[in-house]
C-alpha cells in the first residue's frame, strides 16, 4: 500500500510536470518544486482531479506500472548480490572460523548456508555426502546459518564448538545432526555429538566462546548481503544456487566451476 501511495504521489507530480509543458503554462523549468509554485491551488487541484480520473478509468495503468517496478528492483536486487559474491569471496571460502569438509586443498569450493533444523538442509544432506565421495577434489565450506529458532541455534553453537576443539570431528558430527529426526534439543544435540566421539565437557565450554556468537553474526551478514532468504542456498564457484539443489545439477556446476578458473 505504501509502495501505491508513493506511485500515484509521484505520477501525479511529474504528470502536473508534463502537462503544465505541453500547454505552455511554464516558460522555464527549472525544478520540480519550481514548477509546482509556479502553479496556482486552483490549477494544482484541477491537474490533480485529471489524473485521479484518467487512473480511474484505467487502473491496469497503476499494475502495469507496479509490475514494472518490481521486476526492475529484483534485478537492481540480484545485479548487487552478484557483485557481492565477487566482492566478499574471501569471506565466503576463507574465514578460518567457518569449518571446511571435502578436500582442504580442492580446486573447486562450495559453500552451503543451512541450519539444521531445515527440512530441505536435511533432504540434501545426502546428496552432499555423495558429492563428496564422488569428486575427492572439492573443497566444502559449511556456513551455519541458524534461523529457525533457538534449537538451530544450540545445534550451531555446538557445530562450531566442534570445529574448534577437533576439527577433524566435524564433518561426521554434521552430518550425523544433519540426519537426526525429532526435536534437536540440546540433551538431543549432545548425545549426537558423544556418538561422533567429541568430548561433551570440552564441547560445551567451547559452546561460549565469543567468536561462535561472531561466526553465526558474520553468516547471517553475509547471507544478506548475497540476498539468501532461506536454507539450503549454495555457492559454487562464482554462482549462487538457492534450495536444495540436486547431485546431477551439482556435478554440472562443479565442472563449470573448474573449467572457467582454468580459463
Amino acid at each position: 500500500m505504501e509502495k501505491l501511495k508513493s506511485w500515484l504521489y509521484s505520477a501525479i507530480r511529474w504528470a502536473a510536470i508534463v502537462i503544465v509543458v505541453v500547454f505552455g503554462s511554464v516558460v522555464c523549468i527549472g525544478s520540480v518544486s519550481a514548477v509546482e509554485k509556479s502553479l496556482s491551488s486552483e490549477q494544482q487541484t484541477e491537474i490533480q482531479e485529471l489524473i485521479r480520473q484518467y487512473i480511474i478509468e484505467h487502473p491496469a495503468v497503476i499494475i502495469d506500472s507496479l509490475m514494472k517496478l518490481e521486476k526492475q528492483e529484483k534485478r537492481e536486487s540480484a545485479e548487487r548480490a552478484r557483485k557481492n559474491l565477487i566482492g566478499m569471496r574471501n569471506q565466503l571460502v576463507k574465514d578460518p572460523n567457518s569449518p571446511v569438509g571435502g578436500n582442504p586443498n580442492g580446486d573447486v569450493t562450495i559453500v552451503e548456508f543451512f541450519d539444521y533444523r531445515c527440512g530441505y538442509c536435511k533432504r540434501v544432506g545426502p546428496t552432499i555426502l555423495k558429492i563428496l565421495k564422488t569428486n575427492p577434489d572439492v573443497r566444502y565450506v559449511f556456513k551455519e546459518l541458524p534461523i529457525l529458532g533457538p534449537n538451530s541455534v544450540t545445534a550451531a553453537r555446538a557445530a562450531l564448538a566442534a570445529w574448534r576443539i577437533d576439527p577433524a570431528k566435524y564433518q561426521k558430527f554434521h552430518f550425523k545432526l544433519m540426519g537426526s529426526r525429532g526435536q534437536l534439543t540440546e540433551s538431543k544435540v549432545m548425545d549426537v555429538a558423544a556418538k561422533s566421539g567429541l568430548d561433551i565437557r570440552a564441547l560445551k565450554a567451547a559452546m561460549q566462546a565469543p567468536n561462535i556468537q561472531e561466526t553465526m553474526e558474520k553468516n547471517l551478514q553475509l547471507a544478506n548481503a548475497l540476498k539468501i532468504n532461506g536454507t539450503p542456498a549454495f555457492v559454487v564457484g562464482d554462482e549462487l544456487v538457492p534450495g536444495a539443489v540436486d547431485f546431477n545439477s551439482l556435478q554440472r556446476l562443479i565442472k563449470k566451476a573448474r573449467k572457467a578458473s582454468s580459463e
